[in-house]
């Protein structure tokens, strides 16, 4: 099913919109996120497309149909909700199958698939027992067969992975990719973990404010931030960003000037950026032109390598090391970064600088320099 968001506004009083002229395309078979924080729009928009809420202005597409006036039963939906929303008195095989009883479809039939549905998640051995005697990843993959027995066109995923425990969640994140492949299915994931949405997602629709800041692929998410927002809540640890000013073609930060590729960024003297650095980005040692020198005020482990915080301009950036990196904390530490590595955004605006952005368009981050 291809689903179509078309100048949607929704607002639950005069003051507020909760989403602002909202437009996107999921096309049919394709599995989107709608990511952001709290409070971000991200779920009201999930319960416009579900039918709940009905938007104050704009129209919503089915396949080239408008639903706006379609009942949710009629919608060809299924949705996942955080909370489970088992009925405990029921045992998995009739959870499952609740939804086609109510659809009065015949006992035989509806066994039938709720048996099938059970197999797709791997709970064809526990038909028999109660939500009580389920594990959090059971109790979920229960709801999980319970959305797809429908047999929907649009599946609805409400944050459901985010009651379950790390190596659950993992778990489950490949559960619910396996499934969405085999199946096919159109699915909508709603979530403010941007792991599980890069893992899980063809695209990814970043929010903020009621509003999507950027609808792309999580690699471009990652490697092209169209603005500051963007490059700060993608990655971990997130983007390094320093306060600059442009003049005559290079950066200057503080009293230092480093070179500026014009053929990859609009550069504009005096103009105030934000030079922006990935710490897998930033190397060890100066082996580029662009380079710094800072104090380590913090080096943390994490197993595999270890992340160095370093003081530089009075600002605290973050930076990847080997393992068996060893330095006193107050040391000096020397690296720096390919100039092809770094972003740089329009400090007022917040917009990225680079050439092949959709620069001047309506997307735009207020008050987006560092906070």
């Amino acid at each position: 099913m291809k689903v179509e968001l078309q100048n949607i506004t929704k607002s639950f009083d005069k003051k507020t919109n909760t989403i602002d002229n909202m437009n996107l395309t999921i096309e049919d078979g394709e599995f989107v996120a709608l990511l952001g924080p709290s409070g971000c729009g991200k779920t009201t928009t999930m319960l416009m497309i579900a039918g709940i809420y009905k938007p104050n202005e704009g129209a919503i597409y089915f396949d080239g149909e408008k639903v706006n006036d379609l009942e949710p039963k009629d919608r060809e939906i299924g949705m996942v909700f955080q909370s489970y929303a088992l009925y405990p008195h029921m045992t998995v095989l009739n959870n499952i199958a609740f939804p086609l009883k109510q659809q009065k479809v015949p006992k035989k039939e509806r066994l039938e698939r709720a048996k099938e549905a059970a197999e797709m998640v791997q709970l064809g051995h526990l038909l028999n027992r109660k939500p009580s005697e389920l594990s959090g990843g059971q109790q979920q993959r229960v709801a999980l067969a319970r959305a797809i027995v429908k047999r929907p066109k649009l599946l609805l995923l409400d944050e459901p992975m985010s009651n379950l425990d790390a190596s659950l969640r993992i778990e489950m994140r490949a559960e619910i990719s396996r499934l969405q492949k085999k199946l096919g299915i159109t699915t909508i994931l709603i979530t403010h973990d941007q792991e599980e949405a890069m893992t899980l997602a063809d695209r990814i629709a970043l929010m903020k404010d009621g509003r999507i800041v950027q609808f792309d692929t999580p690699m471009n998410l990652y490697n092209e931030p169209d603005n500051v927002y963007v490059a700060k809540f993608i990655g971990t640890p997130p983007m390094n960003l320093v306060e600059g000013k442009i003049m005559y073609n290079k950066l200057q930060i503080d009293k230092q000037t480093y070179p500026m590729d014009k053929s990859r960024f609009h550069l504009e003297h005096g103009k105030e950026v934000i030079l922006g650095m990935r710490p897998y980005d930033i190397q060890l040692g100066w082996t580029e032109e662009i380079r710094f020198l800072g104090k380590i005020e913090l080096l943390e482990s994490i197993g595999h390598s270890k992340i160095i915080h370093a003081n530089v301009f009075g600002k605290r950036l973050q930076l990847f090391a080997k393992q068996d990196f060893q330095a006193e904390i107050g040391a000096e530490v020397r690296f720096s970064v390919q100039p092809a590595a770094i972003h740089l955004f329009d400090k007022k605006t917040g917009k990225s600088l680079r050439k092949a952005a959709p620069y001047g368009d309506e997307m735009f981050v207020k008050d987006a320099a560092l906070q």
